[in-house]
């Protein structure tokens, strides 16, 4: 059976549909939550609210968006959606501030025209329908945080983990209009984020993970998962031409030494993993860029293409049944939201490219089906 697409393409006034996650309710439907960008712009900074969408039948087709959280500062993305064991959903976000704009700063600082970048928490206990109040997860000084979409995990023991890219200096005078407005120290280091009381109250790891002195990229856009031996190993996206891992045996208080992880070879883009319930293997997605795929990516893809699936039923150790879901040599693939749902997986992720369309401004929803 072939997989089901839905796209939601930019269009005027609308300039960016970008990355978000699922949850399933109760009831069976789908929630997806995402960022759908408003105005001209579709850079990182630029306006856009939290909105979600509802699937009835698995995720094969999706009603029209309604707002979540509209836009509450300079910029608000990278939504994470997470069932709790407690029965609530919690969602994350980041929310992008120019400082001038913030009423009262945590501290005083000489150049309020720099952007702060930070997650934010909210829950809902009715399926959805309404949400709490945000509030700032780890409420730092003003810093720049990166922390992607679908990324919070809740292990067995009850633990939120929220993994984060932490880039200490901000640059002054960032432009509305900058693609990339994000720090001018572009070496990240990760730090993670814990709470045992079903987010109520948040603390930094005993350990962060710090990069190789070698490696300019640091260790951005990182992700967790659960082991079955009760270990957590982290992932990073680097610029060493593959991810990095990082394994944790104290619940993500501390962190081993971060490694070359080769069997996912990669160009500053990032990797998604979680594990099939059915089955119990990980399943991994990621841009490829292992030659044995014959495709050569172009600039327009900015070499994230193409985008492959594969499984472990080893916990990671080795990686079977490789397919590619997505080719174009002139689009790019990332930023993927991952639910597996009667009998099917859903994938969400970047899908722009080509002419007169940047990667990220695109965004594509594939149900694969599933055993």
């Amino acid at each position: 059976m072939s997989d089901t697409i839905t796209n939601l393409f930019h269009g005027e006034g609308n300039p960016r549909n970008s990355e978000g996650a699922f949850v399933e309710l109760k009831d069976g439907r789908i929630l997806f939550a995402y960022t759908r960008y408003k105005g001209g712009s579709w850079a990182d900074a630029a306006t856009a609210d939290i909105v979600g969408r509802v699937s009835a039948d698995g995720g094969r087709s999706w009603g029209d968006w309604k707002l979540i959280f509209a836009n509450r500062a300079q910029n608000v993305m990278s939504v994470s959606l997470l069932r709790l064991q407690d029965g609530r959903i919690a969602l994350i976000f980041l929310e992008k501030s120019w400082l001038e704009r913030i009423p009262k700063l945590r501290r005083p600082v000489q150049d309020k025209g720099i952007l702060d970048c930070r997650p934010w928490i909210s829950f809902s206990s009715d399926e959805g329908e309404t949400w709490t109040e945000p509030v700032d997860v780890c409420e730092y000084p003003p810093i720049y945080i990166v922390v992607n979409n679908d990324r919070l995990v809740q292990l067995s023991s009850g633990r939120l983990i929220l993994p984060m890219a932490i880039h200490h200096k901000t640059s002054p005078n960032i432009k509305d209009d900058q693609v990339l407005g994000e720090s001018n120290h572009s070496r990240s280091e990760t730090f993670f984020y814990l709470s045992d009381d079903g987010g109520a109250n948040w603390r930094e790891a005993k350990q962060c993970c710090y990069p190789p002195q070698w490696l300019t990229s640091g260790l951005r856009e990182p992700g967790v998962v659960e082991l079955k031996d009760g270990r957590v190993m982290a992932w990073f996206r680097t610029n060493a031409g593959h991810q990095y891992k990082a394994f944790s045996s104290d619940g993500g208080e501390s962190w081993t030494q971060a490694v070359p992880a080769p069997e996912f070879p990669s160009n500053e883009s990032p990797l998604s993993i979680k594990r099939d319930p059915a089955s119990g293997d990980l399943v991994a997605v990621w841009s490829d860029l292992d030659p044995r795929w014959g495709i050569k990516p172009t600039p327009e893809s900015w070499f994230r293409t193409p985008l492959v699936i594969a499984r472990s039923s080893d916990d990671g150790k080795t990686w079977h049944d490789h397919r590619i879901l997505e080719g174009e040599p002139d689009h790019g693939f990332c930023y993927i939201a991952m639910l597996f749902t009667q009998g099917g997986l859903l994938l969400a992720y970047c899908c722009g490219g080509g002419k007169g369309c940047a990667v990220l401004q695109d965004l594509r929803i594939r149900r694969i089906e599933w055993k």
